[in-house]
């Protein structure tokens, strides 16, 4: 199916009364009929409605919509990205394994990998996002290896079909978090990945309203997550919040077209000002991985970030507090553009310096946020 026809019907065939939008199942129980059809549903929740910690029909049409859009066979919707990015390492490992994990990753899977894990004898090796890095980190009991591409932060690209062949080759699960590209620009299936993560509360959501996550891959691969991880951790998204997304959902293409065509405006500004002394945004033709980049990726995201020629942190937190358009907030993916320094975090600041500054370009009129940025700059 082509993404309009995916976004607009697929999966809301066959409700009562031809609702133009899906209705919202908001109940935590089913009943049935008969004994019979109740034990069908005990033997294999996955295939039916019982209790909606399990499935829930308006749940089960944004997975089936995000499964598709991800050209995958199945996906299971999360109560938060971390939610999904826990459950889908979680499934493929036990005591005594390794990983391997880009080292700009989202910090929570850092701590995840680094601190959690630990605890229960799994390692993890954090390599720079280069795939000679990545392979050559690979153990005998190598068991996941953990991608981002475009990275956090400072949004490097990976070869993902030269780690995704090495890793099959071997029986390593490859996971990857798309949340930056979304299905719309990159589909990392198409060169092989298993597993493809996303925070749903940034652009797939995109309003700002609602955190959720989403695993996606192989049928066996999925089924495998839903029947341990995903029942036992109750880590499941509610039927309200599923809603939203899927209204989110409808706009997608238009709203990642707008945050694409502001963020090459921004960074052309960037780029000319003098005070500005390195920008990160992997659809740069400046940047090192722009070729590899145009290969995996159909479009960007509105997430960028840049270095400040300043010599003062003080100079940081005068930039940030002149801003009137950006709001200073975390996270990224809505309407409204924000601004996040690593200044403001301890773990950022040891891995990528005092004056890292990320922008999430909104939806504003680009002159605005360019004019935003200039009078700020004035300032420092």
């Amino acid at each position: 199916m082509k993404f309009d026809e995916i976004i607009s019907s697929l999966g809301e065939e066959n409700f009562s009364y031809n609702p133009m939008i899906p209705p919202i199942y908001e109940t935590s129980i089913f009943k049935f009929e008969k004994f019979e059809d109740m034990m069908k549903a005990l033997l294999d929740e996955e295939a039916g409605y019982l209790y909606s910690r399990g499935n829930n029909p308006t749940v089960r049409i944004l997975e089936k919509k995000l499964a598709a859009l991800e050209k995958t066979e199945d996906a299971r919707v999360f109560s938060s990205g971390m939610a999904a990015i826990s459950s889908a390492i979680l499934s493929f490992i036990s005591s005594g394994d390794h990983v391997v994990c880009v080292d700009d990753c989202y910090s929570w899977t850092r701590v995840l990998l680094e601190d959690y894990l630990r605890r229960f004898n799994v390692k993890t090796t954090f390599v720079p996002p280069k795939a000679e890095d990545i392979l050559n980190a690979v153990r005998k009991n190598t068991r996941i290896i953990y991608l981002e591409s475009p990275t956090t932060m400072t949004f490097k690209v990976v070869d993902l079909e030269k780690i995704a062949i090495f890793a099959k080759e071997k029986g390593i699960i490859t996971i990857i978090d798309n949340s930056w590209a979304t299905p719309l620009f990159q589909n990392p299936s198409d060169f092989g990945i298993d597993i493809i993560v996303h925070s749903i509360s940034k652009y797939i959501n995109g309003h700002s309203d609602v955190v959720g996550g989403v695993v996606s891959g192989k049928k066996e691969l999925i089924k495998h997550i839903f029947e341990n991880e995903f029942l036992i951790f109750g880590g499941n998204i509610g039927p309200f919040e599923a809603w939203l997304v899927l209204r989110g959902l409808r706009t997608l293409k238009i709203r990642m077209e707008k945050h694409f065509s502001n963020a090459i405006a921004v960074l052309k500004f960037l780029k000319s000002h003098p005070k500005i002394k390195e920008v990160n945004y992997p659809l740069d033709v400046d940047n090192e991985n722009y070729e590899l980049a145009k290969k995996q990726l159909r479009g960007g995201s509105g997430l960028l970030s840049f270095r400040l020629n300043v010599e003062k942190p003080e100079q940081i937190v005068t930039f940030v507090n002149s801003l009137k358009i950006f709001r200073l907030a975390v996270s990224w993916g809505g309407f409204e553009s924000l601004v996040f320094p690593t200044l403001a975090s301890k773990k950022l600041r040891e891995q990528f310096g005092w004056d890292l500054i990320r922008l999430s370009i909104g939806l504003e009129n680009p002159e605005i946020l360019i004019d935003d940025l200039a009078q700020a700059l004035k300032k420092v």
